[in-house]
């Protein structure tokens, strides 16, 4: 019986062990508007231990990386990018954090929201400069 108590343990440990990919790809919904939010967003993702690879694209707003989820989950990287004021699908940045970020780095939030605090940010034109 304690034989067969031993190999189950040992199987139920190697199916664990395998579960979790060192090189997991996800994708991420994170706003943001330009080159800073790019930099902005991905040094958040390179912070978090396991991430191998992070690249934030502008236009469709998707945050691709690879993560050793030995190391960490997706979860942890999220919480990182909220922290420097761009929100996920999942998470929502402080508002503080938010009103920081420079003019032109306030992306689209909740509309409605944004029209009842009456806090008149409005996103920036980038059509005059780059960056």
């Amino acid at each position: 019986m304690r034989t067969l108590m031993t190999m189950a343990l040992v199987a139920v440990m190697g199916i664990s062990a395998n579960a979790q990919n060192k090189n997991a790809k996800h994708e991420l919904h994170v706003k943001g508007n330009c080159g800073m939010c790019k930099e902005r967003i991905e040094k958040a993702a390179y912070s978090v231990a396991g991430v191998k690879t992070a690249d934030w694209n502008a236009e469709s707003n998707t945050l691709r990386i690879i993560l050793n989820e030995k190391k960490n989950n997706v979860e942890a990287v999220e919480d990182a990018i909220v922290e420097v004021g761009h929100d996920t699908n999942e998470k929502r940045a402080d508002d503080k954090v938010y009103q920081s970020l420079h003019t032109c780095c306030l992306y689209d939030r909740d509309l409605a929201e944004t029209n009842v605090k009456g806090d008149g940010v409005q996103p920036t034109d980038h059509s005059t400069h780059n960056h």
